[in-house]
């Protein structure tokens, strides 16, 4: 409960929110070396990291590629509750690893219980992908920097 209550998409949640979502949440254990989900696999789960360290990985010309390394307090996969679209990247376990699940139909539950406490957790989730997406947005323009300049029309 408390590292919930200090990860970013939960803050400001309710505590009888946080523990409807554990209500249903399973704890998922990966082995060192294992993978969470594959990219393209389908999605409806986030997982919030308990113990341990991952990498995010993007497959490109069948070599993968690093993109991000996530730890204690970390979530993955949250992209998939809000476009219910394929995985984007695979995660594997750099160590051994404990994760929270959390599915979409536990979110149904929030919903239905509370639809501003649910609000809250979609902005929250809407803000740590913003926060991500300007991350990579600078990744890139460095990359595009160092590798060629582009004229300004």
């Amino acid at each position: 409960m408390r590292m919930l209550q200090n990860v970013p998409i939960f803050g400001g949640v309710r505590e009888d929110i946080l523990e409807l979502l554990l209500e249903g949440a399973a704890e998922i254990s990966l082995a060192k070396g294992d993978y969470l989900f594959v990219e393209n696999d389908s999605g409806d789960t986030m997982y919030v990291l308990e113990e341990g360290e991952v990498a995010v990985l993007k497959l490109w010309n069948k070599v993968y590629y690093q993109l991000n390394c996530l730890s204690v307090g970390d979530c993955v996969g949250e992209m998939s509750l809000i476009d219910l679209g394929r995985r984007s990247a695979s995660v594997l376990a750099l160590t051994n690893c404990t994760a929270i699940e959390l599915t979409n139909a536990q979110l149904l539950k929030v919903y239905e219980k509370d639809i501003e406490q649910f609000a809250l957790i979609q902005m929250n989730i809407g803000r740590e992908l913003s926060r991500r997406l300007r991350i990579a947005n600078d990744t890139v323009f460095r990359a595009l920097i160092k590798s060629k300049q582009i004229p300004v029309h």
